[in-house]
């Protein structure tokens, strides 16, 4: 937690009150223009600090500026169109939420702010808020505070300057157990600003791309089989000159643009982080984004704690999984319309009881986009396609304990397959409200004597990549067709949410 200090020991730059604005673009504007003033001011600040290291030991003053931030007040209980999920507050208040990166989120932004002018019908106020930005924050993207510069420092840096502050990084507004104090405003947003600062810089660590390459529809995958054929895919609609995207982005933010064959920069890519990620850019950011998370329900929860910062517009599981009934063929689809959580990663943010829904809108777009992959439909769907529970556990190794307890569970359930991520990923879209799916492939049937074993899995992922990658590519075509007020379900709000999607 950062310590507090008197005003009168701050180097600030000067305070600006919150201005009242009726128009979406001109209160954006606004926030960008205290963004880059305050942030400037820090970067200056500790460039200064830097050239006079050794001769300000006894200096006690202290660099601060504050975030932006954007506040309504709301005095009547207005009417509103009670079809929409966000957009619009529950009840009369005050309500403000920090901003950081505006430019970044600027088309979601002035969404957000312009519904809120339509909806409420007063004007929305821009201006400073308390929340002081940490000197990590304050650099643009590609930047960061270099281990040797700090080491120049005669004092600790949080003597000079405020670091990130754990007390106003945690997820207490979407998990619902935000308490205000008395006279403070309701969350507007919900992320803080420096919740939403802490994991874009994770982002560009774990995926090795800048957060601003990150595309509205998201793709999960955990075998690189998938990423081969992604980018193969993506290079070869590059090269076409394909008019619907404008260029793919690799790890290291290489760059492979539309009527190119292959990245602009030279020599080999830098090694992999722990969760690649590969963006096939649309220039309004509806474009899709593939990030391979690797094993395991940590990952997935990791990834997309940070990832829904960015407000996507849907994510989906395209996996592997082991079939539990003896019906099932290798290669068969599981759409999962539902979920026995056994991950554990989620257990404190999301209790198990809370019952992680299949949204209608994701389920039919992933049914249909099998129907037009394989070529099949009704009756005849079914014969490559089961619909069902499926289990996500936190073990691998599984098949090593007793089966005795483990059959009983998955035959009270009805579980149809069983992984490691799905769940995670589809409660971690219910708890941050993005719409999420999952199209599965059974890769083997453990309790039928079908084990995955290196030669057969080879085969099998070659055989199943193309058409699975397929199927969840149109899936999400097809959601980047649907209005955004039909795609973002009410059924994922709460009666007391906060107006931002």
């Amino acid at each position: 937690m950062n310590v507090v200090h008197p005003e009168s020991s701050m180097n600030r730059p000067d305070a600006l009150p919150f201005e009242p604005f009726q128009d979406a673009v001109a209160a954006v504007d606004r926030l960008e223009e205290i963004y880059s003033r305050n942030t400037a001011f820090l970067r200056a600040a500790f460039h200064e600090v830097l050239e006079h290291a050794g001769a300000r030991e006894g200096d006690k003053s202290r660099a601060r500026a504050y975030y932006p931030a954007i506040r309504i007040r709301v005095e009547t209980y207005d009417p509103i169109d009670t079809r929409l999920s966000y957009g619009h507050v529950a009840e009369p208040g005050i309500y403000q939420t920090t901003i950081t990166q505006p430019a970044l989120f600027r088309d979601y932004l002035i969404e957000q702010v312009g519904l809120l002018l339509q909806n409420h019908r007063v004007a929305v106020e821009v201006g400073e808020s308390d929340s002081p930005i940490p000197l990590h924050f304050a650099f643009p993207e590609g930047a960061y505070v270099e281990g040797e510069h700090l080491e120049a420092l005669k004092r600790p840096l949080r003597d000079l300057f405020d670091v990130p502050d754990l007390a106003v990084t945690d997820d207490a507004i979407v998990n619902g157990s935000w308490r205000g104090k008395d006279g403070e405003p309701k969350p507007l947003a919900p992320f803080t600003a420096q919740r939403v600062d802490y994991s874009l810089h994770r982002l560009q660590h774990y995926t090795s791309t800048a957060p601003t390459h990150f595309q509205n529809f998201v793709l999960f995958t955990n075998y690189q089989f998938y990423v081969d054929e992604f980018c193969a895919r993506a290079r070869a609609l590059m090269a076409s000159g394909n008019q619907d995207y404008e260029m793919l982005v690799e790890p290291g933010n290489r760059i492979t643009r539309r009527g190119e064959s292959g990245p602009a920069e030279a020599g080999e890519p830098p090694r992999l982080p722990q969760m690649p990620a590969y963006h096939l850019v649309r220039g309004d950011h509806s474009g899709i984004t593939l990030v391979n998370i690797g094993v395991g329900p940590s990952n997935a929860k990791t990834i997309t704690d940070h990832i829904a910062v960015l407000r996507p517009h849907a994510w989906l599981m395209l996996g592997h999984c082991a079939g539990l009934r003896d019906s099932q063929r290798l290669g068969d689809y599981v759409l999962a319309h539902g979920y026995v959580r056994e991950d554990h990663v989620l257990d404190a943010d999301l209790p198990t009881w809370v019952p992680v829904p299949a949204l209608a809108e994701v389920q039919v777009a992933l049914e249909q986009a099998v129907e037009e992959v394989a070529g099949l439909s009704g009756w005849d769907l079914k014969r490559i396609m089961r619909t069902g529970t499926v289990a996500t556990i936190d073990n691998r190794n599984w098949e090593l304990r007793d089966h005795v307890e483990l059959v009983e569970r998955f035959a009270q359930s009805r579980a149809i397959a069983l992984d490691m991520e799905s769940a995670t990923i589809a409660a971690n879209g219910f708890r941050f409200r993005v719409p999420y799916g999952t199209l599965l492939c059974v890769s083997d049937k453990p309790l039928h004597g079908e084990l995955k074993l290196p030669g057969m899995a080879s085969a099998f992922y070659r055989r199943q990549v193309n058409q699975h990658l397929e199927i969840g590519i149109r899936a999400l075509e097809r959601l980047r067709g649907m209005p955004p007020e039909r795609l973002h379900s009410r059924k994922l709000r709460t009666f007391m949410e906060t107006a931002f999607q």
